[in-house]
């Protein structure tokens, strides 16, 4: 990466970070996707139940292979029959494993769903939440992020899972009520309740959507 990226990614995740504590959440800033897997195992105590929604970061650090192979209680929606009931087990689970479509440089993050069963998680249920995000999420304010949310983050995932909507065709949203939408639910998250139960692993590389 060019080093006058990293060099503004590291004073823009300082400044992250500040905004995150300001709305009772812990933030943190990996240099790079090893340091992040190192920090995300130190936050997972072995022996938890671990489940997550659709995070490619997560996968991309190494962090889902790991807590696999680990010893972790890890519920794999993917590899559960029965789906309803890996979705419901998330909302008792130890630790929620999650990025965010997109976050604001003081600390808003933002996030669509289809099925809303990681929007619901995030705002309930488990007694802890995991963010893994990359840098190139990080917008200007929670316009700037809807719109990465929508015209980024959501067109690439219904392309990547082969779904008919009118942003697969135009490359942008179209604010559109197809039954294959996946921007169902908005989730807006500006401050947390429960001290420590948020926390947010800024990534100094472009992962995820």
């Amino acid at each position: 990466m060019n080093q006058n990226i990293v060099k503004r990614n590291d004073l823009l995740a300082q400044t992250v970070i500040k905004g995150l504590k300001s709305r009772n959440m812990n933030g943190y800033y990996a240099h790079d996707k090893e340091e992040a897997l190192k920090m995300a195992l130190e936050m997972i105590e072995e022996g938890s139940s671990v489940t997550m929604g659709g995070a490619m970061s997560a996968h991309e650090i190494g962090l889902v292979e790991a807590l696999k192979n680990g010893n972790y209680n890890f519920i794999d929606r993917d590899a559960m029959e029965d789906k309803r009931a890996a979705m419901l087990a998330a909302y008792d689970a130890d630790v929620f494993l999650a990025s965010c479509n997109a976050m604001t440089q003081d600390g808003v993050l933002v996030n669509i769903d289809g099925n809303a069963n990681r929007v619901s998680a995030i705002a309930q249920g488990p007694k802890k939440v995991l963010f893994i995000v990359g840098m190139n999420k990080i917008c200007d304010d929670v316009d700037g992020a809807m719109k990465r949310a929508r015209s980024v983050a959501a067109v690439t995932n219904v392309q990547r899972f082969g779904l008919s909507t009118p942003c697969t065709k135009t490359g942008t949203c179209m604010n559109c009520k197809s039954p294959d939408t996946i921007c169902c639910q908005f989730l807006i998250t500006r401050f947390s309740r429960h001290a420590g139960r948020i926390n947010v692993i800024l990534v100094n590389d472009n992962l995820g959507f």
